[in-house]
């Protein structure tokens, strides 16, 4: 499928082919709930990296978030985190270890995306105090992660799109 975004000013528009572009995952960290605001939700979408086309890069910003974990020193992810430097939305994530993918937030595809038959809920170890979690059929909980990928989660639910990325 073919996914086009843009930061809210418009300084910043980018496309991408995706075989998964049912956004799936709310993550409920504090990093994505700090750098994307409300509950996060920002890997939960997967595309080609190698058909990723942005306009207005000189307004991208990239944040390495610090990780804290409990009894551990804090390190610097290796995952960066792409936002507008005019208005700052948040637009992707993309990191080295994985570096045929690019993660766009949901919420700067302009793409009309199809809503999700499951959401899973991530990261609910770290969810803010006041979010109001959905629960009930149709969302699945995990305290960390889910033990299923991004695309086997497409691929059970037969969204798994299996047209090239052009």
């Amino acid at each position: 499928m073919h996914l086009e975004g843009s930061c809210h000013c418009g300084a910043v528009t980018f496309s991408l082919r995706s075989h998964s572009p049912v956004p799936f995952m709310h993550c409920h960290c504090s990093i994505c709930r700090k750098t994307a605001g409300s509950g996060g939700y920002a890997i939960n979408l997967g595309g080609d990296a190698a058909t990723l086309k942005v306009r207005g890069r000189k307004h991208i910003g990239v944040y390495h978030a610090v990780l804290r974990e409990p009894g551990q020193r804090a390190t610097r992810s290796k995952a960066g985190r792409h936002f507008c430097l005019k208005c700052g939305s948040a637009l992707w994530l993309w990191d080295p270890r994985w570096p045929e993918l690019v993660h766009p937030h949901a919420s700067a595809i302009d793409t009309p995306l199809p809503k999700p038959p499951e959401v899973v809920e991530a990261g609910l170890a770290y969810a803010a105090p006041w979010v109001d979690v959905p629960r009930g059929p149709g969302h699945v909980h995990c305290e960390r992660w889910p033990a299923e990928s991004l695309e086997e989660w497409h691929r059970r639910h037969g969204l798994w799109s299996v047209t090239p990325p052009a």
